[in-house]
Formats: structure tokens, C-alpha cells, sequence
């Protein structure tokens, strides 16, 4: 394992193949299901399918990170230059011979391998997207920025994705790879409402005042921060630190080392000076993202408390749901000691936010070419 290239890309055009095959799935069954449709309708089909995938990959990222297995294959893009672990049999027999529960095992080659198809995958059906809307964007109403914006973002997503694994778990790295991932649903999520604003089967700006824009706006960067706190823990393996709750290691105020807990760039597990972290710093890492769970959960249910308000039920019903299903699984994850069920289940809760707060933003603030499209015209035809 030490003899082997961190960057290895013999195989990358096998694992291309693979990704393409993967795609043709999700591809063959839009063409299929819309054979009747527009190009808009087609492109919004695909762009939800999209969206959908990029969650379950967000989810399966977790599942990999959590079960050790982001180096089960320690180079990149294949696994020991190859574009399976069956092509790496010797190498990773031998690595796990040594070290039986070490990062390289078959069943953590391939949780990792299966992780890597998928996000290739999600690249091809992102790809498609980006060239489907640039060229029908002359014969149909279709917001192809947004598009191309998202294959920039999932092209530098894959390049943080390298350097997991090159980098060997750096936190900073990981932790930015989780926000890409989210950051990835976002802008899946903005391009689903504007092709539904402009077939007409999306929310529009009237359901929301400016009060509320300025509320979702407000909830949504507490969620962004929340989020970033939680990637960090994660990434540090910092959930243990505390197990009790509400008090953490039976005070409402430990010794914690803020300083050593959020230095940014240093190796995994240590200092920046290179000596091992001590446990006050992951103390500060956990107890800060509890306390700023407080704040972001009391920011949903004033949020949810807004939209009741304003007769938004739909809205309402989602933030009460979202937040309890946060609050049970962080809950969870301190008093069961990080379960790998409930962990997971955490970070599709944190997805599942910002989907649907990027969802309402987009909703409250339409594009020109929604707002200007014409009644006559619902379902993206040409005029």
C-alpha cells in the first residue's frame, strides 16, 4: 500500500464507461416515461431525477465516511489502478492482511468503489443536463446558466472528492466536501423550481412576503453554519466527546480549548503543531455545533410559526417535520454513541433542510423569465 501512486488515472476511462452505464438507467427511464412531453418537461423529469440521486449519494457519502471506509481504496480515481476492487485483489488482500480493521478492507474497497460509480453517475447525468438545456435554449423557455453553474460546481465537487483520499482525511477537506455535496442539492434544487415555475406547477413570489424572504434568508445561513459546525464534528470524530445530555460530561459548561478544537488546517487527529489533539479541543468541536443547535432549531419552529401564520400549511408541516426528525436523530447520535443508523439518518435530515429551504427561496425570488412568461404558454412549448 505505501508503494502505491496516490493519483493512478489508468483506469479512468473504464471508470468513466461505468459511470456512463450507470446513467443510461436513469436516462432511458425519463426518455421513456416523457416520450410525449417537451423538452421542458423532459428537462425538469430529469433534472428531479437528478436531484433525487444527488440526495441518496449525499446519504451513501455519509454512510462511507462513517464506516471508515474513505480510504478503502488508497489511491484515486480507480483502487490500486484499477477500476474495481476484483482488479485489486493481491494489493488489498495483502493491506488487509496486515492490518485487519485498517482503512483498507474488501468491504470498505468496495462501499468506497460503489461511492466513486455513483458520483461518476450523478457527473454524467449533470453533463446531459448542462448540454441538453444549452442547446435547447433557443426553442424552448429553459434556464440553462444554472445548468452549466452546477457542472463547474460538481467538477470542483470531484476534485475535493480526489483529495479526501490523497490527503488522507484531512478535516478541512472532508468537511468542504460535505458543503460541496449540500451545495450540489441546492443547485439541483433552484433549477427543479424554475422548470416548474415555467411550466407552471411550481409556487410563485406572490405566496411570499418580504418579511418571509427576509426570514428564510436568515434561517437558511444559521442552517448553512449549523451545517458546516456538524461536517466538522463529523470530520474530527468529535460526536463521542459528549455523552450526556443536556449537560456535557456532567457540566453545562466543560473544559473545552477552542483555539486547538477550530484550527482549520492541520492532519486528522492533530495539532497544527503535529502533537496529537487533546480531548478539551474535541470537547469545543461538539458542545459549539449542540449550542448553535439550540439557535438553529428555535429559528425553524419561529419559521414554522411564521408560514402557520400565513396559512402556508405546506410549508409549515415540512419545518415541524425536518426539525423534529433533527432533533430525535442528534439526540441519537449522543445518548445511543453515534449509531451508524442515526448518523446517517442526521445528515439526510440537514439535506433534506436545504433542499427545502432552497426550494422556497427559488420560489420567492422567480427569474425574469418566469415572471414574464406568458399564461398562454404553461408548459414551455415555443410561442
Amino acid at each position: 500500500m505505501d508503494a502505491q501512486a496516490l493519483y493512478d488515472y489508468s483506469p479512468v476511462l473504464r471508470m468513466m464507461g461505468l459511470g456512463l452505464v450507470i446513467a443510461l438507467g436513469p436516462l432511458a427511464w425519463v426518455w421513456l416515461r416523457q416520450r410525449g412531453a417537451s423538452s421542458g418537461q423532459r428537462l425538469a423529469a430529469l433534472t428531479a431525477l437528478t436531484l433525487f440521486l444527488t440526495f441518496d449519494l449525499v446519504l451513501f457519502g455519509a454512510f462511507t465516511r462513517l464506516t471508515d471506509s474513505g480510504l478503502g481504496c488508497p489511491d484515486w480515481p480507480g483502487c490500486y489502478g484499477s477500476a474495481s476492487p476484483i482488479g485489486a485483489h493481491a494489493a488489498i488482500s495483502s493491506a488487509q492482511a496486515v492490518m485487519p480493521t485498517g482503512p483498507v478492507t474488501w468491504s470498505k474497497a468496495w462501499v468506497e468503489m460503489v461511492h466513486r460509480y455513483l458520483a461518476t453517475a450523478v457527473g454524467v447525468l449533470i453533463l446531459v443536463l448542462a448540454l441538453a438545456s444549452w442547446w435547447q435554449r433557443r426553442r424552448s423557455q429553459v434556464h440553462w446558466v444554472w445548468p452549466w453553474v452546477t457542472l463547474v460546481w460538481v467538477c470542483l465537487q470531484g476534485a475535493f472528492g480526489a483529495w479526501t483520499v490523497t490527503m488522507k482525511l484531512f478535516p478541512a477537506i472532508v468537511t468542504l466536501h460535505l458543503l460541496g455535496g449540500l451545495g450540489l442539492l441546492a443547485l439541483l434544487r433552484v433549477q427543479a423550481v424554475r422548470y416548474g415555475q415555467t411550466l407552471g406547477t411550481a409556487g410563485g413570489a406572490a405566496a411570499y412576503g418580504a418579511s418571509t424572504r427576509r426570514a428564510l434568508w436568515w434561517v437558511f445561513g444559521l442552517l448553512c453554519v449549523q451545517i458546516a459546525l456538524g461536517g466538522w464534528v463529523s470530520t474530527n470524530y468529535a460526536v463521542l466527546a459528549c455523552r450526556d445530555f443536556p449537560t456535557c460530561q456532567g457540566s453545562w459548561w466543560p473544559v473545552m480549548d477552542f483555539a486547538r478544537g477550530f484550527e482549520w488546517w492541520r492532519e486528522l487527529g492533530q495539532q497544527g503543531s503535529g502533537e496529537a489533539i487533546t480531548f478539551a479541543a474535541l470537547t469545543a468541536i461538539h458542545y459549539t455545533h449542540r449550542l448553535m443547535a439550540y439557535l438553529v432549531l428555535a429559528a425553524l419552529v419561529a419559521l414554522a410559526w411564521h408560514f402557520r401564520r400565513q396559512g402556508q400549511l405546506r410549508q409549515t408541516r415540512w419545518l415541524w417535520a425536518l426539525a423534529g426528525w433533527q432533533l430525535l436523530t442528534g439526540l441519537s447520535n449522543v445518548v445511543l454513541e453515534w449509531p451508524l443508523v442515526a448518523a446517517v439518518a442526521h445528515t439526510g435530515g440537514a439535506a433534506a433542510l436545504v433542499v427545502a429551504l432552497t426550494g422556497w427561496l427559488a420560489e420567492a425570488h422567480p427569474p425574469t423569465l418566469a415572471r414574464n412568461a406568458a399564461p398562454s404558454n404553461p408548459k414551455g412549448h415555443p410561442a
